[in-house]
């Protein structure tokens, strides 16, 4: 049956005036009201092109952090990437975002400087933060949460970050079962639930399947410095000499290969995460034990597909599973 302008106008909830207004592109219509009828259109295949003046019209805001490190390069990268396969009427617009100011934090993501149709988010776990989150998703639109998940009624899009910390010491109490010995891990702070979980997972994994010889005796904040990474490892190989395994929860590897690379006698098995020209080097090298790859470009296109799902634009459903991590060894590059 065909598609009129009335079943638009009902399926928006305005007039048929506005949609016609707004599918011949005249103006004089809120944003909002148009971004409703291009909705509509679109959920019921209504068979007319956008108007010029409405390219670009879904605006999917991606607020990321740390565009230096590596992980966050390949996420926004793969936003990128995938954007420029969209059709004109969406646009991907990636925002960086100081995670060390959560207050400045959660305003941008309660007054953003555009309007948005929805939001991909990788939140850290600060109470303002997480409170701006629950109020945008209280406005109605799509919000995503992407590597990690600080408030977990709302979706969620990454790793198994718990089953991810169980297999690092899974594999470490394994490799090192004939040699006794301390464990340390090192991850960025407790501003992620993300790095929480994985040494939540790891340290899960050790109390009971662990052995009596193995003990795991500290966490380290490095912040991912490099240069914070480099002392706090020195300082707990003079410390504790004994250290035969060291688990990098966070995104910091330089550090912790400069560290272990200086260590031959007696160097420590390391699991660290996200496979790069540099982690593949460190595994040549016999510096680096295990990489678990957190495969960000499935993340950011499941997310984008997750938010298309949620507006309406696409109707593929999209799985709620975590996404698979890779365990990769000097064997399998």
């Amino acid at each position: 049956m065909k598609v009129t302008l009335k079943d638009v106008a009902s399926q928006a909830g305005v007039g048929t005036a506005t949609v016609e207004r707004v599918l011949n592109g005249r103006g004089g219509v809120r944003p909002e009201t148009v971004e409703k009828v291009f909705l509509a259109a679109r959920r019921l295949e209504y068979r007319q092109s956008l108007p010029v003046v409405h390219r670009g019209l879904i605006r999917i805001e991606v607020i990321l952090v740390r565009p230096e490190t590596s992980f966050y390069s390949r996420l926004n990268r793969a936003f990128e990437r995938i954007a420029a396969s969209l059709d004109d009427s969406i646009v991907v617009h990636r925002t960086f975002v100081r995670e060390n100011e959560p207050a400045q934090f959660a305003r941008y993501i309660a007054n953003p400087t555009a309007r948005r149709s929805a939001l991909i988010v990788v939140a850290p776990d600060h109470a303002d933060v997480v409170t701006s989150v629950r109020k945008a998703a209280g406005l109605g639109i799509p919000v995503v949460q992407i590597m990690t998940r600080p408030a977990p009624e709302l979706p969620y899009v990454g790793i198994d970050n718990y089953a991810a910390g169980r297999t690092a010491a899974h594999y470490m109490s394994g490799m090192l079962a004939q040699r006794p010995g301390s464990f340390v891990a090192l991850c960025h702070s407790g501003a992620y639930e993300n790095h929480k979980e994985r040494i939540r997972g790891f340290s899960s994994y050790l109390s009971e399947n662990g052995s009596n010889e193995h003990r795991f005796i500290e966490v380290m904040f490095d912040l991912d410095d490099e240069h914070n990474a480099i002392e706090l490892l020195h300082a707990a190989l003079r410390r504790e000499p004994d250290i035969i395994g060291v688990y990098s929860a966070g995104g910091d590897n330089k550090g912790v290969a400069r560290v272990l690379e200086a260590n031959k006698a007696g160097r420590p098995f390391w699991v660290g995460h996200e496979l790069t020209a540099e982690t593949q080097g460190y595994l040549r090298r016999g510096i680096m034990s295990i990489v678990l790859d957190q495969a960000p470009e499935v993340q950011a296109r499941r997310s984008i597909d997750l938010a298309l799902n949620r507006l309406g634009l696409i109707e593929v459903e999209v799985s709620a599973e975590p996404v698979r991590f890779l365990t990769i060894t000097p064997e399998n590059l």
